[in-house]
């Protein structure tokens, strides 16, 4: 049974119910749950627009897929300008504005084809302004959340563009204005801008693995210049983890590149969401205009993306989520146990229980459990870092690996080696002078060791990471299996002390309807587990 069914059929349950204390919340959770799903997630807020970050990096792929210095240039502006999310259009209004205009106003206008396209403000106009910024209005539909798809896309979508030159209907008044539809479409959020701000409020909040970033390399948009330099083919100036591109023909920098801007931009980005989600919680600020479950929702559009589906099957997929189903099949990690070589990746079903769990305390106010639900999600997020690692480590030191093995090694341990260096700095090392960019030598154990001497610090297990399996020989590549965890497996007891006090901090008017919610899942796995589910014949008759 899904944990976050349970938890959701609770909540729901209490509000139809109508006992004490539940309020409007209620009301309006219910009306929210009418978007779409994301990978079984179900978001409070319209956030399409933020999952479709993800077409911009498929388009990224395809670029560098032709393989050409030109095609190399496109990707790069496709990285830089967009095309597929917050799109919006920079008109010249000939008559300038006679009154001021807000962020958010509404404002419709035509496409070629005559029909009406909905805009809105996309910031604040003073009268008198002329050169405005239109942001087109976005749906509750992934599919066609936006018809208008242009920036820097070698393929653009404008049949939801407004039309080259006719009026804007702004506030009941119309004003005439021109614009190019091919340069003038541009696009508010991008791969890039996700690394490209001044990260310093991320690096103050409590626990924040920024820190972790900024005290490693050097810089807060350390992985804005780390793509960067990967297509103009040269080095890095970090404090540590530096790399030098120039070794690397165009194979090296693809893998680079495509992987970088996933494992090291937008990773990140998911946690500045969930983070941000955090300094908008407050429990006495249950209805304010800064709703800290959008946030969270946004979170969740930029680990999964829009093309998994509303049950996270996507087969052509491409951020975080995908990742993590890739990596568990090489490492024996996949399904609710972790024990199967196929299907959704264990750490997606453990890490969507956990987003399902960190909405209800937002929703709640309950903050302080939202913060450690939130660490708990960061520290699963490096697990497929990890296991991407081991997988080219080996690969290099035992198959003969070349330039493609080495760039995906050297990326994949960029994208955790801050943590890593937090937890032990001579494993950093170790890790780093293995798998860095033209590395000469790897000995795969010695990164193994490495990698496991920092698992505890970092609160994941042996078992999250499993072991780099051979599907030809059906069992683990020499020196590659799971290593065995410190703390042993709790045990059917401990677990349901641990469902206790989190039901106590998912909040006490909800506490003991969800304990007793959580006790029958435990029952009923370890059940299924003997070999006697509750709902068979014999169960049903032990049961009566």
């Amino acid at each position: 049974m899904n944990f976050s069914l349970v938890l959701l059929a609770t909540s729901l349950a209490l509000a139809e119910s109508g006992d004490g204390g539940i309020d409007s919340r209620w009301t309006n959770l219910r009306r929210r749950l009418s978007y779409e799903l994301i990978a079984g997630y179900s978001p409070d807020s319209q956030v399409t627009d933020h999952c479709a970050i993800d077409l911009d990096q498929a388009a990224i792929y395809k670029q560098l897929a032709v393989g050409t210095p030109n095609s190399f240039q496109n990707a790069q502006k496709i990285y830089n300008n967009g095309g597929n999310s917050k799109s919006y259009a920079e008109v010249t209004l000939t008559v300038p504005l006679t009154a001021k205009l807000l962020k958010g106003d509404k404002i419709v206008g035509k496409s070629a084809e005559g029909i009406d396209v909905g805009g809105k403000a996309y910031m604040d106009y003073d009268s008198g302004e002329s050169l405005i910024k239109v942001q087109y209005t976005t749906t509750d539909i992934q599919e066609r959340y936006v018809q208008c798809q242009v920036g820097a896309l070698m393929e653009p979508n404008m049949k939801g563009c407004f039309v080259e030159d006719g009026d804007l209907t702004i506030a009941d008044e119309d004003y005439p204005y021109t614009y190019n539809p091919a340069t003038s479409n541009k696009n508010g959020r991008t791969i890039a801008g996700f690394s490209e701000g001044d990260m310093s409020k991320d690096r103050m909040r409590e626990g924040s693995d920024f820190q972790y970033f900024y005290d490693y390399y050097g810089k807060d948009d350390y992985a804005h210049r780390y793509v960067e330099a990967a297509f103009e083919g040269k080095a890095t100036q970090f404090k540590n983890g530096n790399a030098d591109f120039s070794r690397f023909d165009m194979e090296g920098k693809r893998e680079i590149i495509k992987k970088s801007t996933v494992y090291l931009n937008i990773f990140m980005y998911v946690i500045h969401e969930l983070e941000d989600a955090l300094d908008d919680c407050d429990s006495n600020c249950i209805n304010c205009n800064s709703d800290p479950v959008s946030a969270w929702d946004e979170g969740v559009c930029f680990y999964t993306g829009s093309t998994e589906g509303p049950g996270g099957r996507g087969t052509n997929s491409w951020l975080l989520h995908e990742l993590a189903d890739k990596r568990c099949a090489d490492f024996r990690t996949c399904g609710d146990e972790g024990t199967d070589l196929s299907g959704m990746s264990k750490l997606n079903y453990d890490i969507f229980n956990l987003f399902a769990v960190g909405q209800f305390q937002l929703r709640t106010g309950n903050c302080p459990a939202a913060r450690s639900t939130t660490q708990s999600i960061t520290s699963k997020m490096y697990v497929p870092m990890i296991q991407g690692a081991l997988r080219y480590a080996y690969k290099l030191d035992k198959l003969g690996g070349g330039e493609k093995e080495n760039a995906e090694a050297a990326v994949f341990s960029a994208a955790v080696l801050p943590r890593i260096h937090a937890a032990s700095p001579s494993a950093a090392t170790t890790i780093y002078n293995n798998l860095k960019v033209g590395a000469t030598k790897t000995d795969v154990q010695a990164v193994k060791r490495a990698f496991e001497s920092t698992y505890e610090d970092m609160g994941i297990s042996c078992a999250d990471i499993g072991g780099f399996w051979s599907n030809a020989e059906k069992k683990y590549f020499e020196g590659m299996g799971p290593c065995e965890d410190k703390v042993e497996t709790m045990s059917p007891e401990v677990e349901i002390q641990v469902n206790n006090s989190l039901a106590i901090g998912l909040g006490c008017g909800f506490g003991a309807l969800f304990l007793i919610a959580a006790v029958m899942v435990v029952y009923m796995r370890n059940r299924e587990k003997e070999g006697n589910p509750v709902f068979s014949d014999e169960g049903t008759k032990e049961m009566n």
